[in-house]
């Protein structure tokens, strides 16, 4: 009786995929670990106190490395051309939760590659720490979703292919600030741009506050709930903690460079072209990067108003008439 195993042939015996017919399509795999230590471990680990040091950005390194080396780990996998890869790793109690997001546009899906990058950063993590808890576990490795490929969309909820999330349409404010997550700082720029999404007519919940390193997860989280805009402040300066423009490329399906131009270029100070901020879409989310200044937020969204209704008409594929009027009007004769 023949296999149902694809990587068994009729007679049983292992074969690797002829994937050479397939349409190459943009995948994603999005995969889950925890480390289980102690209190004590977790604290030292923030506090880069461990023997070892720089023990998180080792893991995440490592991470990194094994979603590209699977292949030569995992004899039936196939080499692929990975466009990206993220490692994050987030301390909390006596836990480490290990989660990394892989990319390629290719014949084949890259669950493995993000498997294989929380198993190998979660070890590189218990090497790290086995000198002050050698009963470190890692466990409740797992696929949490897949995209691409005829198969669409896979979540661990769902058993087939499911249509997209629904969208909720509207504005959202992500503030990536380490002082005003941890209650330090005042954060004085999301309410700002969250009254001026309502302005414009999006219905724009309070924002929400995430740290620097949280700054991935939390973009995640905001363009998984479907809005039409999502405006981030901070974390976009040269800062060895500003994480927001990394994390938002990552994420984007389409570069608007010239909006993150004129963001920096019509900006009130010369500091601006210290900027890196990006702005892009995700997912169908247009998304933006502002300073994380009052002064910086002020002047992105004098840019973004007169952009954003010409951009908000093209995504969702209507005729801009004045738009368009105005860019076809005849120059006056000289």
């Amino acid at each position: 009786m023949p296999s149902s195993l694809t990587h068994l042939d009729d007679d049983g015996r292992a074969r690797m995929i002829d994937v050479g017919a397939k349409p190459a399509t943009r995948r994603e795999a999005l995969a889950r670990g925890r480390m289980v230590t102690t209190a004590e471990v977790v604290r030292l680990l923030v506090a880069d106190g461990l023997p070892k040091a720089d023990a998180l950005a080792t893991a995440r390194i490592a991470g990194i490395a094994g979603a590209k080396r699977t292949s030569d780990l995992i004899p039936l996998c196939h080499p692929l051309p990975i466009d990206a890869v993220t490692v994050d790793l987030r301390p909390s109690d006596g836990t480490v939760v290990i989660e990394a997001r892989v990319s390629t546009t290719g014949r084949t899906g890259v669950e493995m590659e993000a498997l294989t990058a929380v198993t190998v950063a979660g070890l590189t993590l218990h090497d790290m720490v086995k000198a002050v808890d050698p009963g470190a576990t890692l466990t409740d490795v797992q696929l949490v979703e897949k995209t691409g490929g005829k198969h669409g969309r896979w979540t661990r909820d769902q058993v087939h292919a499911a249509p997209e999330a629904p969208r909720h349409g509207g504005g959202r404010v992500l503030v990536v600030s380490t002082g005003a997550a941890a209650g330090t700082r005042e954060d004085t720029t999301g309410a700002r741009i969250v009254g001026w999404l309502r302005e414009q007519g999006l219905e724009t919940p309070d924002a929400t506050v995430v740290a620097d390193a949280d700054v991935a997860a939390g973009l995640r989280a905001a363009i998984a709930d479907g809005p039409e805009v999502l405006i981030t402040t901070g974390g976009t300066g040269p800062s060895p903690t500003d994480r927001t423009p990394e994390a938002t490329a990552a994420l984007l399906d389409r570069p608007l460079p010239g909006v993150a131009e004129a963001l920096r270029t019509r900006a009130g100070t010369p500091t601006a072209a210290l900027g890196r901020g990006t702005a892009g879409l995700a997912n169908g989310t247009i998304v933006v990067n502002l300073p994380g200044s009052t002064g910086g937020v002020d002047d992105g969204l004098t840019v973004l108003a007169d952009l954003l209704p010409h951009l908000r008409h093209q995504i969702r594929g209507e005729a801009d008439h004045d738009h368009g009027a105005h860019q076809s009007a005849p120059h006056p004769a000289s």
